[in-house]
């Protein structure tokens, strides 16, 4: 079948603009708080980067996992990963915090694919994976007026759940080759300039690629180009301007063999990140609130090859000078054998989603029963903290 010119020119539009997989999200809205959602794929080890040294069992159960190496001291209990001593001005500034002993409603089969799909639906477990739609980040967009989506363009896999549904997001990847010429472009804008429904559309989307492309140079630029970097630069400039959200993935926190050296690049990935977004975004900063998650925890026990296995409980971060930093949540079980789930891993007291609940609801002032039936259906907010300012 023969393309038509207006055919050949929604396809110009669709190359040029359109939200392809992408690592890192964006959506605009019009208020003054802004929001970056961080997921930590691979099941980040809450208790090597938050470490409860004041908990008589931690150490047993870790002889040569910590070597001897105590870390950071947050608050007399726990003391942060030695590879995140860059983070430490935060903590002392109160625009870093933890919460320990969380995990969403996921348990006992710690599938990586299952909990992540989990984590970013915000769902209970009923009815599986199978059931999931759409991400909690999207549901909270569909509740507020005035959405728009800041268009952007991406290249490559990765595409995130999180921000999957009928609320319109742009998406970006620091890698992104958009194959055409400047002569391919001009062409696009000679032929669209007859056709007045698409002449806009042409000239509005190529001026975009142009100008994200030129931050994708800078940001890729510094910091001896480091993707994660690259990242939250981009990021950070569209939070600057219309963006109000952003949210992106670290990967690398499956660490089976040899943890000790395997969490220094994803360790390193997420300071770099925070500390990007913070140098970044400057009095932005103070109006910021990022939020970390995790798919679900590890063992409390080191295997045989120095790692950890899938566990249950585990840690989120929080960072930016909107929360309420400078100290740990959540309520600590123990690390007694009696006080373990199924003798084996950390005992989640909290549901992670509830406190990315608390987040929007501190920035943007949703009302709880749309977070709790909408947005996460079935967590309960009852108990849990207030973590912004």
């Amino acid at each position: 079948m023969p393309f038509s010119r207006r055919d050949i020119l929604t396809m110009g539009c669709s190359a040029a603009a359109a939200p392809f997989l992408t690592p890192v999200t964006l959506a605009a809205a019009p208020w003054d708080q802004r929001l970056v959602v961080i997921i930590l794929r691979g099941a980040m080890d809450g208790l090597d980067v938050v470490r409860p040294l004041g908990d008589p069992h931690f150490a047993a159960a870790r002889r040569s996992l910590n070597n001897g190496v105590q870390g950071h001291d947050l608050d007399g209990f726990f003391a942060l990963h030695p590879d995140l001593g860059g983070l430490m001005p935060l903590w002392r500034a109160g625009q870093l915090g933890f919460v320990q002993a969380v995990s969403t409603p996921y348990r006992d089969k710690r599938s990586h694919f299952d909990g992540q799909d989990l984590l970013e639906a915000g769902t209970g477990f009923e009815g599986g994976t199978s059931t999931i739609r759409d991400g909690w980040l999207n549901r909270m967009l569909q509740t507020l007026p005035g959405i728009t989506a800041e268009t952007a363009y991406a290249v490559g896999s990765g595409g995130m759940l999180l921000t999957s549904g009928a609320a319109p997001v742009a998406s970006w990847a620091p890698d992104a080759d958009l194959d055409l010429s400047p002569q391919a472009r001009d062409l696009m804008k000679q032929v669209a300039r007859g056709d007045p429904l698409f002449s806009g559309a042409v000239e509005g989307a190529i001026g975009i690629v142009e100008s994200l492309e030129a931050e994708a140079g800078a940001a890729g630029g510094q910091r001896g180009q480091k993707p994660h970097v690259a990242i939250a630069r981009f990021a950070a400039g569209r939070l600057r301007a219309e963006s109000r959200i952003a949210t992106f993935s670290i990967n690398g926190w499956d660490t089976h063999n040899r943890q000790a050296a395997g969490m220094r690049q994803p360790l390193q990935a997420l300071s770099d990140s925070l500390l990007t977004l913070r140098d970044e975004l400057g009095p932005v900063w103070d109006r910021t609130a990022v939020v970390a998650m995790t798919e679900f925890g590890r063992t409390l026990r080191e295997n045989g090859t120095g790692g950890t296995d899938h566990g249950t409980g585990g840690a989120m971060v929080l960072a930016g000078g909107a929360i309420r930093g400078g100290r740990v949540y959540g309520d600590w079980p123990g690390l007694d054998e009696l006080d373990l789930y199924k003798g084996r891993d950390l005992m989640p007291t909290a549901d992670v989603r509830a406190y990315a609940a608390m987040a929007m609801r501190g920035l943007f002032g949703l009302p709880r029963d749309v977070l709790e039936r909408v947005v996460f259906p079935g967590v309960e907010l009852a108990g849990v903290p207030e973590i912004i300012l």
